[in-house]
């Protein structure tokens, strides 16, 4: 048991709520919960078969908040529960379709992003903006390939379709990120002093 304080240990903004295993398990459910509605934010791309969602932005905020274990565990139940049926993917979907790649990414990005936050990759704009396309880049990582085998795609063709249309929309989310987590943590030193 350290008896460091809480500002040296490595910390994330969840890691300020009080509580221990019933806070995880309520947090890990209402992140999956968020990036079900997230999901439900859909923007159809043409020609491509992975629409634009919100879900990614949900995915990416839960890994920096939660940390990596609650964030991995909560895009796990995510995984897991939409692949079971439940309707939570873009558009009410469920199950492995084409875009399950970029679902299976989110368990890795919100692991690497909640180490990153860990360490302070959240504190500041540019290592909030570094952060979250580290993240991003995690989940092309396994949502591309996936795609290819899916779909039945070239690496050109799947990163026309899978990667190249989603470019603006997710630098516009890591500019949110980036103004939304900094800004946030000063929040937390302000009512702190």
């Amino acid at each position: 048991m350290s008896s460091l304080p809480v500002a040296t240990r490595r910390t994330v903004l969840a890691d300020l709520v009080p509580g221990t295993l019933v806070r995880d398990a309520v947090l890990v459910t209402a992140a999956a919960g968020l990036t079900g509605l997230a999901a439900q934010a859909v923007i159809p791309v043409p020609g491509s078969p992975v629409p634009m969602t919100g879900q990614t932005f949900a995915a990416l905020l839960t890994g920096a908040a939660l940390g990596w274990r609650r964030g991995a565990a909560a895009m796990l139940l995510y995984l897991l529960v939409g692949a079971a049926g439940m309707p939570w993917f873009n558009n009410g979907t469920s199950g492995l379709t084409a875009s399950a790649g970029y679902v299976v990414g989110f368990v890795f990005a919100g692991a690497l992003v909640g180490t990153l936050a860990a360490r302070g990759g959240d504190r500041t704009p540019a290592r909030t903006a570094g952060t979250m396309v580290l993240g991003n880049l995690v989940i092309y990582a396994f949502g591309v390939p996936w795609l290819m085998a899916a779909a039945s795609l070239d690496l050109a063709t799947a990163l026309d379709k899978g990667v190249a249309p989603f470019l603006l929309g997710d630098a516009l989310k890591i500019a949110l990120a980036a103004a939304v987590l900094p800004a946030t943590w000063a929040l937390v030193h302000r009512f702190r002093d």
